[in-house]
């Protein structure tokens, strides 16, 4: 197997690995601080598949240390296969929640005007949870990407 920019166990993945935990972390952290998301299924899709973005992040971003630390190679067919079905289930749940989340944000600050006639709702925390979550699902998008090319190159 070739080895490519954000593939598992190298720097790059780390990195990649790293950014996507982040990301996903703040999405989260943004929306749990805004008053009355839990009263909406968008947002919470959101928390939950930020969540498990968190969560599928670090265990793998914890695999590159510790194939760094050892300086073993990652690149085994069989564990290519776990990644790239891994990464294409999460990022095909964080690109539906972070599109669903950013549709119910728009409906609120443009068409039913929320944001302007309730003062106290979270317009502009749902706005940016909603940003990272974008940001989370484009380092998804890469990751998943770079794993595809490696599994198709074996």
């Amino acid at each position: 197997m070739k080895v490519v920019v954000g593939s598992p166990g190298t720097w790059s993945g780390l990195l990649l690995r790293t950014g996507q935990c982040v990301f996903a972390g703040a999405s989260i952290g943004v929306m749990v601080s805004a008053l009355g998301f839990s009263n909406y299924t968008a947002f919470c899709y959101l928390i939950a598949s930020m969540g498990l973005q968190v969560l599928w992040s670090l265990g793998l971003a914890c695999l590159d240390v510790y194939a760094l630390k050892i300086k073993r190679d990652l690149h085994n067919p069989v564990l290519v296969s776990l990644f790239v079905v891994g990464d294409w289930v999460t990022a095909t749940l964080s690109l539906a929640a972070a599109c669903s989340s950013a549709g119910v944000t728009v409906l609120f600050a443009r068409d039913v005007h929320f944001c302007r006639t309730i003062p106290q709702f979270s317009c502009g925390r749902f706005e940016i949870s909603v940003a990272f979550a974008f940001v989370t699902w484009l380092l998804i998008s890469m990751s998943s990407l770079v794993m595809f090319w490696l599994l198709a190159s074996v």
